[in-house]
C-alpha cells in the first residue's frame, strides 16, 4: 500500500480509538552512549528495503541502518505502544507523568504517531487487515 492510500485509511478512522503497534523492522540501540539514562530511546530502521538497494548500495555504506535518538516524551510514547492500549489510554499516561508539560497531548501524540506511521515505524491494530 503506498503513502496516499495509508494516509487516506488513518484520515477515516477515529484517531482516538486506534491501538499502536510496533512495525517489524525496527530495532533498538545497544549500547548507546546517546541513548542515556535520562529514559530516552534510539531506535534504529534499515536505510533500504528493496533487495536491489541492499545488495549494492548497502555494502558501500558505513552503517545499513538509520538512527533515531528520541527525547524523554517521545520515548515515553513509544515504550507505552503495546497493542493493547489505545491513543486516548497513552494520552492519559502521558499527562500522569509529564503533567502540563505534554499540553495540548492529543494534538501532540496524534502528529508524532502519525509520523510514526508515515515512516512505517508503526502500524495500527484496525488499519492491520486492510
Amino acid at each position: 500500500m503506498n503513502f496516499f492510500q495509508r494516509r487516506s485509511k488513518l484520515k477515516k478512522a477515529n484517531y482516538l480509538e486506534l491501538r499502536p503497534i510496533k512495525a517489524a523492522g525496527w530495532e533498538p540501540v545497544k549500547d548507546d552512549p546517546a541513548a542515556g539514562p535520562d529514559n530516552t530511546v534510539s531506535i534504529q530502521m534499515p536505510k533500504f528495503s528493496s533487495k536491489f538497494t541492499k545488495k549494492y548500495f548497502e555494502p558501500r555504506l558505513k552503517s545499513p541502518f538509520i538512527k533515531i535518538n528520541l527525547d524523554e516524551i517521545g520515548s515515553a510514547a513509544w515504550l507505552a505502544i503495546d497493542g493493547v492500549k489505545n491513543v486516548e489510554m497513552i494520552a492519559g499516561e502521558l499527562v500522569e507523568k509529564f503533567g502540563i508539560k505534554v499540553d495540548p497531548v492529543e494534538e501532540r501524540l496524534t502528529k508524532f504517531y502519525t509520523h510514526l506511521y508515515d515512516q512505517k515505524l508503526i502500524t495500527f491494530e484496525e488499519l492491520k487487515g486492510d
